[in-house]
């Protein structure tokens, strides 16, 4: 009834090992959340930003340093280059500013230090912020929804489709938030607007990849109809494989070119896209495409 020309390999028997490999990383990640490990920045809770240059001071730990014993000294602090240091404090007004800038004067020869930039942020934007990004990820996991239901029309079960796209999606979803619970509560990175453009970046990127395999998918079901699904899995993976890989090669090089010498304040936005593209690719080839697998055979 059918004859396929092109060997493929077999991944499908291997998606338990997959889901058990997800699992693990996304309750390690699951902990370092409950342990504390988001750490909301000032975008989301609120506060203030110095941008100063400080003379003949080139390491951020001396700035901290300065600030240890005053009730700034779980400010976070960005070293920039020439002299110049990103702060990112509680709510301060003018006179707690200049507390701090006396503080800080104290690790320069000449007390001249200077303010580029002064900025407050209140907690009411700050709770705006919030809303305005969940509000963003439901609406695009709604119409990522929608469209790949209408998309795969055609093929028995569509709404399987677009299931198996959100349970990728979800899947890269509590990737990127885990590893960066683990980062915060270790490196303590920070949760800022930055990442959520990072995060749904991240989540065109994952979708992309996914309609790459289950589009091919839905082509060889019409061809091969007389096959089995997991059978077709294998071979559309093995279709699209080289070109997804390529793809993710290609960028993963770029972006950890730009990782490694871009500057500070765009690190963690790399890093979010980085984690993202990694968890992107495998969730289009061990998770999308196998819950499809593992749905059809409880069937």
């Amino acid at each position: 009834r059918y004859f396929i020309k092109e060997k493929y390999m077999n991944l499908s028997k291997y998606r338990l090992s997959f889901f058990s490999l997800s699992s693990l990383i996304i309750i390690t990640g699951f902990i370092f959340i409950i342990l504390g490990g988001l750490n909301p920045g000032i975008d989301f809770t609120g506060g203030a930003t110095l941008t100063l240059k400080v003379p003949n001071v080139d390491s951020s730990s001396e700035v901290r340093d300065s600030l240890a014993n005053t009730q700034y000294n779980n400010s976070i602090i960005q070293n920039f280059g020439d002299n110049t240091f990103f702060i990112r404090t509680v709510m301060i007004d003018d006179d707690q500013k200049k507390n701090i800038l006396q503080n800080i004067d104290t690790i320069t020869p000449a007390k001249d230090v200077e303010i580029l930039s002064f900025d407050l942020i209140s907690p009411l934007i700050a709770n705006e912020t919030v809303v305005n990004a969940i509000w963003a990820v439901f609406a695009a996991t709604i119409g990522i929804f929608i469209y790949i239901w209408w998309a795969f029309r055609n093929v028995p079960n569509p709404v399987r489709y677009s299931v198996a796209a959100i349970i990728a999606l979800l899947h890269d979803t509590l990737i990127v938030v885990g590893i960066f619970a683990l980062l915060g509560f270790f490196l303590e990175y920070e949760i800022n607007t930055m990442f959520i453009i990072a995060f749904l970046t991240v989540l065109g990127y994952s979708v992309n990849d996914s309609i790459v395999v289950l589009d091919r998918l839905r082509s060889n079901i019409i061809d091969f109809g007389g096959m089995k699904l997991s059978q077709m899995v294998n071979l559309s993976i093995s279709q699209t494989f080289g070109r997804s890989l390529n793809t993710s090669i290609t960028l993963l090089v770029t972006l950890l070119a730009m990782y490694i010498f871009g500057g500070d304040t765009l690190k963690p936005f790399i890093l979010v896209l980085i984690v993202g593209l990694i968890a992107g690719t495998y969730s289009s080839i061990a998770i999308a495409t196998q819950v499809l697998v593992m749905w059809d055979e409880r069937n």
